[in-house]
């Protein structure tokens, strides 16, 4: 009977061990888990391998500390400097990029602002010199990155010490959400937004009104993280599953994905 039992013992450590090693953890940023992207491709992944796909979504900046922590084998972010000195300090292997798309400032449709058809940093100015309600993740994720750059790159030097800008510490629905509430400007990525808009079927309150500048453009990359910094990364795990998500399966079905009609990423594996 003790063999029985000891032998069962062994055999179910033995199989959890072999799950476990079949299962892949990223961390993520909340736009490609806000949208629907990760829950539309993971039973194709999990069909395609017999991998175990989980993640956890929050701002760039967290998930690269998720990755310093090793708490997760890749990382799916989008913040190219940020990431590049991840890479270069030592915790990931490199950058693959995988899809992209665009940062837009969005506004109630009074505009009262007067930003509409503005490049972005005389939106930004516009705001500034109004002293319009705005909305800013102030998370560090990545697009909270942006929008810091993006106010440096216009000279304005003091626009989070006004009453005007609000930190929520939220995620980018949350966010668009508050912003709607006080009918203020935020900035987002296109993929959001439309996710957003989609829960108003279409008629959100809040409208892209600036889009299009060069300095808008957003790309997603994948980071596997280093073994030599975290012994336990399933690396072969995160390699298959960057092989997968750049293979021209996998990139089209990046392409397919839609809400309201329009492409929320656009691939650009090389």
């Amino acid at each position: 009977m003790r063999f029985i039992v000891a032998f069962l013992i062994t055999l179910l450590l033995a199989v959890s061990g072999f799950a476990a090693e079949k299962s892949l953890l990223m961390a993520t940023t909340t736009s490609t888990d806000n949208t629907g992207l990760l829950e539309y491709l993971e039973p194709i992944f999990e069909k395609d391998t017999g991998i175990d796909w989980k993640w956890t979504a929050t701002g760039t900046g967290k998930a690269l500390e998720l990755g310093k922590n090793c708490d997760a084998d890749i990382l799916l972010v989008h913040a190219p400097p940020a990431e590049k000195r991840y890479i270069n300090n030592g915790y990931g292997l490199y950058r693959k990029e995988v899809m992209y798309n665009d940062f837009v400032i969005v506004g109630p449709a009074s505009d009262p602002a007067n930003i509409e058809g503005k490049n972005v940093t005389e939106a930004l100015k516009a705001i500034y010199n109004n002293g319009e309600t705005f909305a800013s993740r102030g998370d560090d994720s990545g697009t909270n990155k942006k929008e810091i750059l993006l106010w440096d790159a216009a000279g304005i030097k003091d626009y989070n010490k006004k009453s005007w800008y609000k930190e929520t510490g939220q995620g980018m629905i949350a966010t668009l959400n508050i912003a709607t509430e006080m009918k203020g400007y935020t900035m987002t990525d296109r993929g959001t937004y439309i996710k957003y808009q989609s829960n108003y079927d279409g008629k959100a309150p809040l409208q892209i009104l600036v889009e299009g500048d060069k300095i808008l453009f957003n790309q997603y990359s994948l980071i596997p993280v280093s073994k030599e910094r975290c012994p336990d990364a399933k690396l072969k795990l995160a390699e298959k599953f960057i092989d997968w998500m750049t293979s021209d399966k996998i990139q089209q079905a990046i392409a397919d994905y839609r809400l309201l009609g329009k492409k929320l990423f656009i691939p650009n594996a090389k």
